[in-house]
């Protein structure tokens, strides 16, 4: 009998949730709900546009219409109180509607990289406290060599709540560890993020973490397809309105949902496990294996076709 584990402190800032939003994107599930006037207004209010029009390592914008590969960064953004913030989870999803496939990312936060625009090198996570979701893209693009169509910023925080308002989700766990059981178990909002936190109790360390992280990706992506979830859409939305800012604008969102759809038939999950931790000046950087990234950013190319 699935049960809720007890005593479980807050946590924020976790990928899968992330994650979560880009793919009710690009599935289709927001282009359903756009179908109620609030879900329109929301989808406006989340727009920021940037600066730019086009990345500079594309000839011209994507064309969404014609079904063009397309890349989106996704931004857990650390708000905290007379400062930017961080983002403590950075995430890139490479779409291709004709392979109908995702290949998805995760970029250490601590990555060390030239952060762009400003003129030094530090750790990744820090070009957003620089220089906002803006510079944040630009570094990555510079990072990863492809071109950044669109950028995703959420305040994690508020998304513990569209568990709830989903009545939890389920999961099944491998092992027993600090108040969750083997098992089937049901999670709320906060017990999501406290079970796909934990690590040190892990044999895998991370690579556990990011199973767990998938485990409940694919748990609330289930909920949010299924009919009951139209209920408790007000209440989604409203999280969202609160909590996101993309330059994808109404349109741009409707045309994905209309034309990179299949893309969720095929979700590769990549990782940079081969780089090494450095001490330098007293701080600890994640410093890239070159070979590795080398193969990372041939591969994504690949995917966006501009290889």
């Amino acid at each position: 009998m699935a049960q809720y584990p007890t005593n479980r402190k807050k946590k924020t800032f976790t990928k899968w949730l992330l994650i979560a939003l880009a793919l009710l994107v690009v599935t289709g599930s927001l282009g359903f709900i756009a179908l109620f006037p609030k879900a329109t207004s929301t989808l406006e209010e989340i727009h920021e546009p940037l600066t730019r029009q086009v990345s500079a390592k594309r000839p011209e914008k994507v064309a969404l219409e014609e079904k063009e590969p397309l890349s989106i960064l996704l931004l857990g953004v650390d708000e905290r109180e007379n400062d930017k913030g961080r983002s403590d989870t950075i995430v890139v999803l490479t779409v291709n509607p004709s392979t109908q496939s995702i290949k998805m990312i995760s970029v250490p936060r601590d990555t060390y990289t030239e952060i762009v625009g400003f003129g030094k090198h530090d750790k990744v996570n820090h070009a957003f406290a620089f220089g906002g979701a803006e510079m944040s893209l630009e570094t990555i693009e510079h990072l990863l060599d492809i071109p950044i169509d669109y950028v995703m910023q959420v305040n994690m925080e508020g998304f513990k709540d569209i568990i709830d308002v989903l009545g939890g989700i389920t999961v099944t766990n491998e092992f027993a560890f600090d108040g969750f059981s083997e098992g089937e178990i049901l999670l709320s909002g906060e017990d999501a993020l406290e079970y796909v936190r934990m690590r040190k109790e892990d044999p895998d360390g991370d690579f556990g973490r990011q199973n767990r992280q998938k485990q409940v990706l694919k748990s609330i992506l289930a909920k949010t397809a299924s009919a009951n979830a139209l209920f408790n859409y007000s209440k989604i939305l409203d999280a969202l309105g609160d909590n996101v800012k993309t330059n994808m604008s109404f349109s741009e969102m409707m045309d994905v949902q209309s034309n990179y759809r299949s893309a969720i038939q095929s979700i590769e999950s990549i990782s940079f496990d081969r780089g090494r931790g450095e001490m330098m000046d007293g701080i600890w950087y994640y410093q890239m294996d070159e070979q590795e990234l080398t193969g990372v950013q041939h591969l994504l190319k690949e995917h966006l076709e501009i290889e």
